[in-house]
């Protein structure tokens, strides 16, 4: 064997050797690193990333406090603050919406083990307010992931926005969610809305939905979570965070409602709820991603009808049967 051949074939055997340890020890991953590229990996939804971190109202006071505003904690690991958009009168329809019903801008937060918080939510924003709001986040490093409607032809013309952030300073992105608000008309914050009586026939709605419903300042609301767990970046999604399907009924008198919401479905799930919604004569509105990372994916889909709030309910229940999913409690 000449001597270059014998180099040559040398080469190749180190080289093979490089590769077949790079399989041995976990993937393609940076020096240091864990390594995901050729792990193996559960079917998407039995994936677990990082859970979040028990915390409590004290632990997001620097989040308040930048905010101009406090929230609460919705279970033990997700802090939630509200900007109701109560300074619109939004019509759609005919018909004059609520804040609640459809209006509620929102930021979630949650703690990781490795540090870092992740911030979710949904900005409510004129189409004047728009581009200044996009430019605030935008400005501050927060990622816009979506902007859509939730509602059918309605004025003034409004749109949804949603963002998401991670950050190892919870406040610092919640001055820039601020400085986003201070981009719109967003009213400073007030007395919540009194639970005020519901005029509908709540027992035949909580029969048709198979679980009870609340009321949340006058609007008759319902959610369910996947029973899958959602990820994002490796970081565990609980329902908090907004990955739920939610179901708002707003009284228009007569036993008959408006119906706003929308469904956190899978891929697979997709058509059949469609198919669902229609059979009762709920319109789609949107069909889109809320997340550019989640795992398993989800498509969220707006709806929306008036019209017999319990037979609704009947319609809305088929859909819900048609997902992976159970009663937030």
């Amino acid at each position: 064997m000449s001597r270059g051949h014998a180099g040559r074939l040398l080469g190749t055997i180190a080289a093979a050797a490089v590769m077949l340890a790079g399989c041995a020890d976990g993937g393609d991953g940076p020096a240091g690193g864990t390594g995901t590229g050729h792990r193996d990996k559960l079917p998407a939804g039995q994936q677990r990333g990082q859970d979040p971190v028990q915390t409590s109202e004290d632990d997001w006071k620097g989040v308040a406090e930048a905010l101009g505003r406090a929230g609460k904690m919705s279970g033990d690991t997700v802090y939630r603050v509200g900007f109701p958009r109560s300074d619109l009168n939004l019509v759609s329809r005919g018909m004059p919406i609520k804040a609640g019903f459809a209006l509620g801008s929102y930021a979630v937060f949650a703690r990781y083990p490795d540090g870092k918080n992740i911030a979710m939510g949904d900005l409510v924003v004129t189409e004047e307010e728009l581009p200044k709001v996009t430019d605030a986040l935008q400005a501050r490093g927060i990622a816009q992931t979506a902007v859509h409607k939730h509602l059918l032809a309605h004025e003034p013309d409004v749109w949804w926005t949603h963002f998401h952030a991670e950050d190892n300073d919870a406040a610092k992105v919640a001055k820039g969610l601020r400085e986003a608000l201070d981009a719109t008309a967003t009213p400073p914050p007030g007395d919540p809305a009194p639970d005020e009586p519901i005029d509908l026939d709540t027992k035949a709605i909580d029969e048709a939905m198979g679980t009870q419903g609340r009321n949340d300042g006058g609007i008759y609301k319902f959610s369910f979570r996947r029973k899958e767990t959602i990820t994002a970046h490796d970081k565990v999604l609980p329902p908090g965070m907004g990955v739920t399907t939610a179901i708002n009924f707003q009284p228009t008198g007569g036993g008959r409602a408006a119906v706003n919401g929308d469904f956190a479905m899978t891929a697979k799930e997709v058509q059949d709820v469609i198919q669902a919604l229609r059979s009762g004569g709920i319109e789609v509105v949107e069909l889109h991603n809320h997340s550019l990372s989640d795992e398993p994916r989800l498509f969220y889909m707006h709806f929306w009808a008036s019209d017999d709030a319990a037979a609704l309910a009947r319609t809305l229940r088929q859909a819900v049967d048609k997902q992976d999913v159970e009663p937030t409690g």
